[in-house]
């Protein structure tokens, strides 16, 4: 089979996938180079790589140069099927132009989180047209399957749920170690992500670990307003900014419980991460979460907006440090289970098949007799 894998974010999760695919199959994976660049090192050598310019939304003319170039790269290589992550405000409108091929897209989010000014920068009906478009679509959660169907109208046997591939394991040097009072909260800084309800948190678990770290990783909204929630400014570690593959996989090896406090959600990249550092994690149980944490096993659950919650489930992992290097390793065991790139890929290339099998049906009924 011929795959041609396009997206314009996520380039470990669509590089660890191809790599995989590309031990039986030939695959493109179209990138931009902006994003693509640091993770080079991780690209086979058997998956043939083209880059592209990632223009900024308000340069039109730009964008039609790069959509042109995506386009030649692709029907240049003549797929059997196309794999599109997610979306892009532009390229959604080009995917017409690809009509000929089997297109499989990837729903990372069926709708907008609440404050994320980057996602609402894509009309959500301009979303919409370009998941509309798929044969197949994929997503990462049995509580986004329904919401597919009825937002978007999708039949229900074209949506696939298939957990999100492990990433970020990342080799260390040994001095980098669990203290037992380091949290994380790492990843996009918007509101969906609850990280007040964190701060708020943190008077009541400094009460009982006077030495916690609290390590804010990730860039997003204006910081200053969770600044100013602070009541122990000393007690937070705050990168704001862009976080290196190299600074991540430092933030994860020393922390001793991740924490992801969000309001909503459909599913984490943040989980597969902790997963592969053999890290618990503490949660709330909204969206797609509930099917990635297990409680009491790989981590615990608690309410959205509840800080008091949110702090006795940290300090319970805190206290007992046997119960959370045992939940990290039944993550990692879970993450290897479900989510390695071996077990999601071959899921992924059944959804190709039948999306190729569709196309294949459409155009027999509409031949003549």
């Amino acid at each position: 089979m011929k795959i041609a894998v396009i997206s314009y974010y996520f380039p470990e999760y669509c590089i660890r996938q191809a790599n995989v695919m590309s031990r039986d199959h030939d695959v493109v994976l179209v990138m931009p180079s902006d994003i693509a660049k640091e993770h080079l090192h991780l690209i086979d050598p058997a998956v043939f790589h083209e880059s592209f310019e990632r223009p900024r939304f308000r340069q039109p003319l730009r964008q039609c140069r790069t959509i042109r170039q995506i386009l030649r790269n692709v029907r240049s290589f003549h797929p059997d099927v196309v794999h599109f992550q997610h979306g892009h405000l532009f390229f959604n409108l080009a995917l017409l132009l690809l009509k000929r091929y089997p297109l499989v897209v990837t729903i990372h989010d069926p709708r907008q989180h609440a404050g994320d000014r980057d996602s609402r920068k894509t009309p959500q009906w301009v979303m919409d047209f370009g998941f509309k478009r798929a044969d197949r679509v994929i997503v990462h959660g049995n509580e986004l399957k329904p919401i597919v169907e009825k937002e978007l109208g999708i039949r229900k046997d074209s949506i696939h749920v298939i957990p999100h591939v492990a990433i970020g394991d990342r080799k260390l040097p040994a001095d980098i170690q669990d203290d037992g009072r380091t949290l994380l909260f790492f990843g996009r800084i918007w509101e969906y992500k609850g990280l007040e309800y964190l701060i708020r948190a943190e008077p009541k678990i400094s009460n009982q670990f006077p030495n916690v770290r609290i390590v804010i990783g990730g860039r997003g909204e204006d910081f200053d307003r969770y600044r100013q929630m602070m009541c122990n400014p000393d007690r937070f570690e705050v990168h704001n900014g862009w976080i290196t593959e190299d600074q991540r996989a430092a933030m994860f090896a020393s922390s001793s419980v991740v924490v992801l406090p969000y309001i909503e959600a459909t599913q984490s990249g943040v989980i597969p991460v902790a997963y592969n550092y053999a890290k618990p994690v503490v949660a709330t149980n909204v969206g797609g979460l509930p099917e990635m944490v297990e409680h009491g096993k790989t981590g615990l659950l608690v309410p959205p907006k509840d800080h008091d919650a949110l702090a006795d489930a940290i300090i319970e992992l805190l206290s007992d440090n046997e119960k959370r290097i045992e939940m990290g390793r039944a993550g990692k065991a879970k993450l290897d289970r479900e989510c390695s790139a071996e077990v999601v890929t071959r899921q992924t290339i059944e959804v190709y098949r039948a999306a190729i099998q569709d196309r294949t049906v459409a155009i027999n009924k509409a031949a003549p007799k």
